[in-house]
């Protein structure tokens, strides 16, 4: 090259070890920082606040839960109650995230964007793992949601990897949906006039729309109207799952349901005190009534216990398909709950009643009360 020469520039964001001085990416990294920071709290806020709302607002009592409630037994109700919010998350997050890549690839930016952050972080194996998540944990009534964000998911990504492909952008974008559609609305097909019958319009809704639904985001949106759209959705989500979430955990019970007799060594059970076991030690027995008391019952005086077995969810619709009730999971489907009987009666408070004498054995005599009198002897035979 000869001298005064212009070579090739070397662009500023290529070299090693310059950070990146475009307007707004420092914040966004800020943004993305006090995401993650905040992120593992929210799980120990609804720990926190369910513990509150079990002692009644009482810091005594909270103090006491947080002294024996287990730890392991909180973080199981919590993955229990809300394991169905994790592949929501992330299939509508990918989802966006893929529309706007497609739709206006110069506006999807990792370093500004926390929905395009979210979309390249995450691989495909947890997709699939989220989804086969949301198939076995969904009530059947969002089953049909759950195959449209797959359908809106499998073409977007092909449109992606794939765009020269015309074929099979058709078949993903178009021929899938249509037919997977039409199967669904097929096997659905009973339950939508009795849910109508029943008056559950949102039940119908939920198993009509999404199959419908599905051929409409298969492919990009207008370029202008992408992220507006897209960060819209993603707030709205972000805005409505974590209420939604809390109130879920706070019905769920946290310590096994008991109901413990009470009387003295030698007497008759005198009562039945129902409500959840907090512990017991080496003298008492702590319980947490139903009006949100603490009782400590020595244990010299316990008679005995009773776990009392949960009877549910008290199931609102009255729809099903092909016996599937649109309120089980495929969990439920697959592995029954087992039976609820007859309720004790102690586990409904009340004491309970003695057990029918046999014949020729006399009953119990309670203290005070004066014994059976002598029968006569019988006469011999004549």
């Amino acid at each position: 090259m000869a001298v005064g020469e212009m070579g090739p520039a070397v662009s500023e964001p290529a070299a090693f070890g310059r950070p990146d001085r475009r307007p707004g990416t420092k914040q966004a990294q800020q943004a993305q920082q006090w995401l993650l920071t905040l992120l593992p709290a929210f799980p120990v806020l609804l720990l926190v606040l369910r513990l509150w709302r079990l002692s009644r607002q009482d810091m005594p009592t909270m103090l006491l839960l947080v002294q024996y409630v287990s730890p392991l037994g909180l973080l199981s109700a919590l993955l229990i109650a809300l394991v169905w919010a994790f592949p929501l998350v992330v299939l509508v997050l990918a989802v966006l995230g893929r529309l706007l890549q497609v739709s206006a690839p110069e506006r999807f930016d990792p370093e500004r964007s926390l929905l395009a952050y979210g979309t390249v972080r995450t691989p495909g194996w947890v997709l699939v793992a989220a989804i086969a998540l949301a198939t076995l944990t969904w009530q059947l009534r969002f089953l049909p949601l759950l195959l449209m964000l797959s359908l809106w998911l499998l073409a977007l990504r092909t449109r992606l990897r794939h765009p020269e492909r015309a074929r099979r952008l058709l078949v993903t974008g178009l021929v899938l949906p249509v037919v997977a559609a039409a199967a669904i609305l097929a096997w659905l097909a009973p339950a939508v006039p009795a849910a109508l019958r029943q008056g559950e319009v949102a039940t119908a809704l939920l198993l009509v729309v999404p199959p419908l639904g599905a051929v409409v985001l298969t492919g990009p949106v207008p370029r202008p109207v992408a992220p507006v759209l897209t960060r819209t959705l993603a707030y709205t989500v972000a805005a409505v799952l974590p209420p939604v979430m809390g109130v879920v955990f706070l019905r769920v019970p946290l310590l096994p349901a008991v109901a413990v007799e009470v009387g003295p060594e030698a007497g008759p059970v005198r009562e039945v005190v129902r409500g959840e076991a907090v512990t017991v030690t080496d003298r008492m027995t702590i319980v947490l009534d139903g009006r949100g008391e603490v009782r400590f019952l020595p244990n010299d005086r316990v008679r005995g216990q009773l776990l009392c077995p949960d009877p549910g969810r008290v199931p609102v619709s009255r729809v099903d398909v092909y016996g599937w009730h649109v309120e089980e999971t495929a969990l439920d489907w697959m592995i029954p709950r087992q039976p609820v009987g007859r309720p004790d009666p102690r586990c409904l408070g009340r004491v309970p009643a003695p057990g029918p004498a046999l014949p020729g054995t006399p009953g119990p005599v309670l203290p005070g009360t004066p014994g059976p009198a002598a029968s006569p002897p019988s006469p011999g035979p004549r």
